[in-house]
């Protein structure tokens, strides 16, 4: 399945915003989703690659894709675990 084929069942734009907004705002939005479904988190700031990823690890949800986008900021593929 491409990235392209996968629909997000929340989007949370944290663009702008700076550390650490992103990861508890992401940290927020995925309390009050269910296992499985996927969130998408659009992003400016790059201390995110760095959080994103090592809270998914810890917190046992699954970091499907991150992608630069040529619009500027990055996307974040989650899908809770």
């Amino acid at each position: 399945m491409s990235d392209g084929d996968l629909k997000a069942d929340q989007i949370l734009d944290t663009r702008g915003l700076s550390c650490p907004m992103p990861m508890l705002k992401t940290k927020k939005a995925l309390k009050g989703m269910t296992t499985g479904q996927i969130i998408e988190v659009w992003g400016t700031d790059p201390g995110s690659k760095n959080d994103i990823p090592d809270f998914c690890k810890k917190n046992g949800n699954e970091l499907m894709d991150i992608k630069d986008l040529p619009e500027g900021y990055t996307r974040y593929l989650i899908k809770k675990g």
